[in-house]
């Protein structure tokens, strides 16, 4: 009897306790409701959220719910509020709680993670390096959150520029994945530390790391979206190694099996089915991220390669998915795109004669880095570089100079420094007397003897800026040598600006020594070429050549027709002069330092040289 008593007993308490859990169980998930449901309301109630995630601690919950809704209010905190402290707070508290229960692994490297984030907006660096350190050494057994925590440790180090310990966590994380089975996840770092293998130049390293990425890619049988995603990085990473080397016609066959693969992509439905393996739970980029990147790529090419109609038909391309994309998505990476596109765009305006339309982009450009001081910081340099460009196109050779010295100061990419060297060389050439200055200039990019980047395009560059330097000192000879060794290397490439160039100064040089039929026979195909990019500038050079040539050789009607279009060019040049000049963002010429300034003041017109356009 007294044991059926005690049997009683015990049974009673278990459903007492039962009883308690349920209705702990009915409160916490009436709470829960509440706050998704505010969270998720359109507009989104915040301030009644958090009032019903708070309601919870009150009831002094178990643990387990304790931890889980001090890491939702620091995520509610953290992604919907400016409220920083108290986010901290939570998910402090849910780190230090969830760490001492077993089998809690979600919460407690979520908390982690969140917290490290938001330390690093913080910038509270040095305390998100050790927290990340110790979620990373306690979740080997959670292959997902193991490496999602080395590649947000990666990436932090690659924000810091320490690519050295970023390339290094990254090699970790191959390893791990491959030792969990997921190949797939082990390209994903592989891909990931080739990247910045480029961006270190280290290219040894990078060419072995790509070949065995590119086997991994191809014999790996998985979801058919996440196979391609794969390729597409794979790829973005060769097509922009090539550019980086100034390789515009090697690049084609990548380029062309880029953008045969996002159509692929595009084709095909997001499948919902989940990974077996959990360390196979991440995405490269969104499909839509995808096409941006590739359109961008594609600029890139034309660009350099001189197609600067099909450059200006992708951007806005680009551009208009890039505006629906950011109504919908605030990723950094999508300002970081449009950025880099409008760089390139604007490269391509000073080129085909719209300086006023260049200016308002640049001007564009600023605005969206002052939205951010990260952004503004990793493109400094190009922004400074730009109106470096447009002071030339303007005649404006002093701010020019400023600007480019500027650039020099805020770059420490190699190829970027030999840009903007070479560019200021062509403005001592222009100024005509800087001779100490352009001598050093050239000295450091001599493309005979060490030239510093590996850039086939930047070799072919300096060539012909020391052909230039020469035909301004009258040395006829050397000038055609440096020219014409430019022209190997530019038709090597399909660098048809540069052709263009190089054969709009040799007839000139012919010109000048009297040999009217060699320069004839450069001229022509120039200004060809020219109207095909199209280069303002080098169609009016070469139509006030053909002017001059023809009346040289007597025939009246082809010099009359060469003098008409250079009388349209000059005008169409002249009037854009005009109004880029006349706008208040002109004076952004004057900026060598600090952030981008916020307003311009108008002027009363322009205060620029119209000479060298006439």
């Amino acid at each position: 009897m007294a044991a059926q008593a005690a049997a009683a007993a015990q049974a009673a308490a278990a459903a007492a306790q039962a009883a308690q859990a349920e209705a702990a169980e009915s409160w916490y998930l009436a709470l829960l409701g509440f706050a998704e449901h505010f969270r998720t309301s359109s507009p989104p109630k915040i301030r009644l959220c958090v009032h019903c995630l708070q309601a919870v601690f009150p009831f002094k919950p178990p643990q387990r719910i304790e931890a889980r809704t001090h890491l939702q209010l620091g995520s509610v905190l953290y992604h919907h509020t400016k409220n920083s402290e108290q986010a901290r707070s939570h998910l402090e508290k849910a780190w230090l709680i969830s760490q001492q229960i077993p089998q809690f692994e979600d919460v407690k490297f979520e908390a982690a993670s969140l917290l490290s984030e938001l330390y690093c907006q913080e910038n509270s660096v040095d305390a998100a390096k050790p927290l990340l350190r110790k979620a990373i050494q306690i979740s080997q057994q959670t292959p997902y959150w193991h490496c999602r925590l080395l590649f947000q440790l990666a990436q932090l180090h690659t924000l810091e520029k320490d690519l050295v310990s970023a390339c290094d966590l990254l090699g970790v994380g191959a390893e791990y994945a491959r030792v969990v089975g997921s190949e797939y996840t082990r390209a994903l770092f592989l891909l990931s530390k080739g990247m910045l293998l480029l961006m270190e130049r280290k290219l040894q390293e990078v060419h072995p790391l790509l070949t065995l990425c590119g086997q991994i890619v191809e014999n790996w049988q998985g979801n058919p979206i996440q196979k391609e995603s794969l390729r597409v990085f794979f790829l973005v990473l060769q097509v922009t190694h090539y550019l980086d080397a100034g390789q515009v016609k090697s690049v084609k066959p990548c380029l062309k099996q880029l953008q045969q693969c996002i159509q692929t992509i595009s084709t095909l439905h997001d499948d919902e089915i989940l990974p077996s393996n959990p360390a196979d739970l991440f995405h490269w980029l969104p499909k839509e991220h995808m096409c941006v990147l590739v359109y961008l790529v594609t600029v890139m090419h034309s660009m350099q390669a001189g197609y600067l109609e099909k450059a200006q038909k992708y951007t806005d391309k680009a551009l208009m998915q890039l505006e629906k994309l950011k109504m919908l998505d605030c990723s950094p990476i999508l300002s970081s795109f449009q950025v880099i596109l409008l760089e390139h765009i604007i490269m391509c305006r000073l080129v085909t004669g719209h300086k006023a339309t260049a200016l308002q982009e640049i001007s564009q450009v600023c605005q969206l880095c002052q939205q951010s001081p990260r952004l503004f910081s990793n493109h400094a340099a190009q922004l400074h570089t730009l109106l470096g460009l447009y002071c030339v196109s303007v005649n404006c050779m002093d701010n020019a100079e400023a600007q480019f010295t500027t650039a020099l100061r805020l770059t420490n990419h190699q190829e970027l420094w030999a840009f903007i060297v070479t560019n200021l060389a062509s403005v001592y050439i222009r100024e005509g007397n800087r001779h100490q200055e352009l001598y050093s200039l050239l000295e450091r990019i001599n493309p005979d003897h060490s030239f510093p980047v590996s850039s086939h395009c930047l070799r072919a560059a300096a060539f012909y800026v020391r052909g230039l330097f020469s035909f301004f000192q009258g040395r006829y000879n050397e000038a055609k040598r440096f020219l014409r060794e430019t022209l190997k290397m530019s038709n090597a490439e399909d660098l048809n600006r540069l052709t263009a160039c190089s054969l709009v100064l040799l007839g000139h040089i012919f010109y000048v020594l009297g040999n009217h039929r060699e320069s004839n026979n450069m001229v022509v195909p120039a200004m060809q070429l020219a109207s095909k990019i199209p280069d303002m500038s080098v169609q009016l050079w070469s139509s006030a050549l053909l002017r001059d040539l023809n009346k040289a050789c007597g025939n009246a009607m082809d010099a009359h027709e060469a003098a008409q279009m250079h009388q349209n060019f000059s005008q169409q040049l002249l009037q854009d002069h005009i109004e880029a000049c006349s706008l208040p963002e002109h004076n952004l010429i004057t900026w060598t330092d600090g952030p981008p300034p916020v307003q311009f003041q108008a002027q009363n017109g322009p205060n620029t040289s119209l000479a060298s356009l006439l």
